[in-house]
């Protein structure tokens, strides 16, 4: 900002087990959604590193990371982010297509099968309800069998209720694949569910008050120069 630095993040580090379920938690602009957008490589850092399976994501160029993605990421926003033009089965089917995978529509079929969209598949995304639409947005990162799955304010755009269901279904869908699940949310409904949380308090990770952080709290990666 002019000669101004704007630091979001400083000297944030911490790790996540595999299959562990993370919740990040903290007010607005304390910095969660650009932590996300970091772990999965879509922002890049001033400094630092993000190791996944020990490879660090910002030794990668921009296509090295979005391949990566493609294999082993599975995303689910606030907003969905579902392709208005496509169907609820084309939806699922992209990300499938895109990573060469030959039964693309019998495996996006098959979740949203899981989901409870087995007689919407043709349904776009403006024929939906939000619950719906954000069921189809769990089919789409499931489909994939991701080994992390990012979930930024999953039942943001929801009523309570529909949130409720939305939470249940990704435990749900999450426990059955066993993905490492990270979520940024102020639902505090789904924060406790996760085994453990990282509160955010402008930019750096706020002290443990007598939680339980388990194991990955001890994993810190020390801050590159």
């Amino acid at each position: 900002m002019g000669e101004a630095a704007l630091h979001i993040l400083a000297d944030v580090s911490f790790g996540v087990n595999p299959g562990e379920s993370l919740a990040i938690v903290g007010s607005s602009g304390s910095g969660k959604s650009t932590l996300l957008g970091l772990i999965a490589g879509l922002d890049v850092p001033s400094s630092g590193r993000v190791l996944l399976d020990g490879e660090n994501l910002f030794d990668l160029d921009e296509d090295g990371r979005a391949a990566l993605r493609g294999r082993g990421m599975g995303f689910v926003f606030q907003s969905f982010q579902l392709l208005s033009g496509l169907t609820a089965l084309e939806n699922v089917m992209l990300p499938l297509e895109l990573a060469g995978r030959a039964n693309a529509a019998e495996l996006a079929q098959g979740s949203l099968n899981r989901v409870g969209l087995g007689e919407r598949l043709r349904h776009r995304p403006g024929q939906l309800s939000g619950g719906e639409q954000q069921r189809v947005a769990l089919a789409r990162a499931f489909a994939v069998a991701p080994s992390v799955l990012l979930a930024d304010e999953p039942t943001g755009n929801l009523d309570a209720h529909t949130g409720a269901q939305i939470i249940e279904l990704l435990f749900e869908l999450n426990r059955a694949q066993g993905a490492t699940l990270i979520v940024v949310t102020h639902d505090a409904a789904l924060a406790a569910l996760c085994q453990r949380q990282l509160r955010l308090e402008a930019g750096r990770i706020a002290p443990q008050t007598g939680a339980t952080t388990g194991d990955a709290a001890n994993d810190h990666v020390p801050p590159h120069p």
